[in-house]
């Protein structure tokens, strides 16, 4: 108590404490724009600048080293943000380091290198971590087949899987969209790349390309995933070395019972998960739990799940939000399975009624994944075709926070965790 009084005296009888810190607050009520408030910190980071943050103190805040040019993007991106002193900053993180606070300030150390893993003809409202890294004003390099089987993974801390299918069936679109001209189109083009890298089957090329990622991630990479890219990546891995693609995506049939051969030690996040065998049927596992849903549009919602600030800091980072309820969303793949998932696998976000959980978290190796449900944050029920979602009108979008928390993470000082 001692200490915040002559904390307090300090700050009131000093007229000449010098500013030294930008303040982003992150609750409901104090920030303007939560998306670009993370832009702001990546933009510090880069340039060389000190931060810290403040989890679960003001919906996950940031603390920035005092820089005009900071100051100036913080006005032009329209982010809430105030000019601290050094003490006044002092006395927010003694607050923070008392044992009876489930909270912690952690220290930001260097903007990680991003790469997004997505066709290089796709448009950026085509993935909503592309179109939140553009908007929030991250910058990122795109990769392809080609750069990841040429290993230049290794240039990158941080990745993001588009919504692609590692199973090489063509996003199990072939039911309802085998006569569409961007399907036939899009088949024809991974063909193409296929035969290019030397591979007889885009189902071949798909599976050296997971297991390239699969390295990158027990290499100590941060990786990053959501809708189909989640299940199809584990379900690539799991099926090495099996033909599970029927004639219509590879030219010939898949190979007698395959679902007893699936190896599911090689999987990152789920098990014992049952294969759809029929081509036509949009979905490619029991792992998803999109035609097993019956929540309405209106009470269709996930809570976020609280963590020990100071002895689990990475799933209390990815948790941050200013608010623990967030809009659910769909996707072709929505959410996953709880029996689905591995015992060593954190569930971070849950839809309790439905038993399934939308947002999970695991170690590979040196290395870290977080599995996303759904396709995008601020559209329902997104369809082939649909118009883009604008940013400019979700701002404070909790959902859209949650991709954000995964971009910054890799730049945190981390402890070692708890559980």
């Amino acid at each position: 108590m001692k200490k915040y009084i002559i904390l307090l005296v300090i700050i009131l009888l000093s007229n000449t404490v010098s500013a030294s810190f930008i303040y982003l607050p992150m609750s409901h009520d104090n920030q303007k724009n939560h998306l670009k408030a993370y832009g702001i910190v990546y933009y510090g980071l880069q340039n060389g600048l000190k931060a810290k943050w403040l989890l679960n103190y003001d919906g996950g805040a940031f603390l920035i080293e005092h820089n005009d040019a900071v100051v100036n993007e913080c006005k032009i991106r329209g982010v809430s943000y105030e000019v601290i002193s050094d003490v006044k900053s002092q006395l927010i993180l003694e607050e923070i380091s008392s044992p009876s606070k489930n909270q912690e300030a952690v220290t930001l150390e260097k903007a990680p290198k991003i790469a997004v893993y997505s066709p290089k003809d796709k448009m950026p409202w085509d993935d909503a971590v592309t179109m939140v890294l553009t908007y929030a004003e991250i910058p990122f390099d795109v990769v392809y087949d080609e750069e990841v089987l040429s290993d230049k993974l290794l240039l990158y801390e941080w990745l993001h899987l588009h919504h692609e299918d590692f199973t090489g069936q063509y996003g199990r679109f072939y039911g309802a969209f085998r006569t569409a001209p961007w399907y036939i189109q899009q088949k024809k083009d991974a063909e193409a790349l296929a035969t290019k890298l030397g591979y007889s089957k885009v189902s071949e090329a798909k599976r050296d390309v997971s297991k390239k990622i699969r390295d990158f991630v027990i290499g100590g990479g941060f990786m990053f995933a959501m809708c189909s890219a989640t299940d199809s990546f584990d379900i690539a891995l799991a099926a090495d070395g099996v033909d599970i693609c029927e004639a219509m995506f590879d030219g010939d049939p898949s190979e007698p019972n395959y679902q007893s051969k699936i190896d599911y030690n090689k999987t990152f996040a789920f098990k014992n998960f049952e294969l759809i065998r029929n081509p036509t049927t949009y979905e490619f596992s029991s792992i998803d739990m999109t035609r097993k849903r019956r929540i309405n549009k209106e009470v269709d919602y996930f809570v976020l799940k609280d963590f020990s600030a100071k002895w689990d800091q990475v799933p209390t980072m990815l948790c941050q939000n200013h608010t623990q309820l967030v809009k659910g969303f769909m996707g072709q793949t929505t959410s996953f399975e709880r029996r689905a998932i591995k015992s060593n696998v954190m569930v971070l976000g849950e839809n309790k009624t439905n038993r399934e959980a939308r947002y999970i978290h695991g170690t590979k190796g040196k290395g870290l994944f977080t599995f996303y449900g759904g396709h995008d944050p601020e559209d329902y029920q997104h369809r082939v075709g649909d118009p883009k979602t604008e940013l400019d009108l979700h701002p404070t979008s909790p959902g859209y926070r949650l991709i954000l928390n995964n971009v910054l993470f890799p730049a945190a000082k981390k402890k070692k965790q708890k559980t």
